[in-house]
């Protein structure tokens, strides 16, 4: 049976969509924004400060659920500028350090509130 996984912890859903969806052992989780759920506003400062908040945001919804970042198999990253690459990498790997999920990149166009990294994972139990 398909769970709505929600946390105040994390940033609310800014449209028609749940924070995250757990369903037979698995935990899909939206993509989420460099928003500090406490002040619902994109943290200040460049990629990295953005990126920690990013997999602070991640790492919120893991435990409402009863999972954790080791969990993790697959995170797809979406950066406004692909020259912010190797920076968000430097953040990213202090949280994987070990058995790292697979994981794909892209550079687009925009992100929501002007955010220069959105990331979305998917864990498994």
């Amino acid at each position: 049976m398909k769970k709505i996984i929600k946390t105040d912890q994390a940033p609310a859903a800014i449209g028609p969509y749940s924070q995250a969806v757990e369903i037979n052992g698995m935990l899909f989780i939206s993509g989420q924004v460099p928003v500090n759920p406490a002040t619902g506003k994109v943290v200040e400062g460049g990629i990295k400060e953005q990126t920690a908040q990013v997999l602070k945001n991640i790492g919120a919804i893991l435990k409402e659920a009863g999972y954790d970042y080791s969990n993790v198999v697959k995170s797809t990253c979406f950066l406004s500028d692909m020259a912010d690459f190797a920076a968000m990498n430097e953040v990213y790997a202090s949280v994987y350090k070990e058995n790292p999920p697979a994981r794909a990149a892209f550079a687009v166009k925009g992100l929501p509130l002007g955010a220069m990294v959105e990331i979305e994972s998917i864990a498994v139990k």
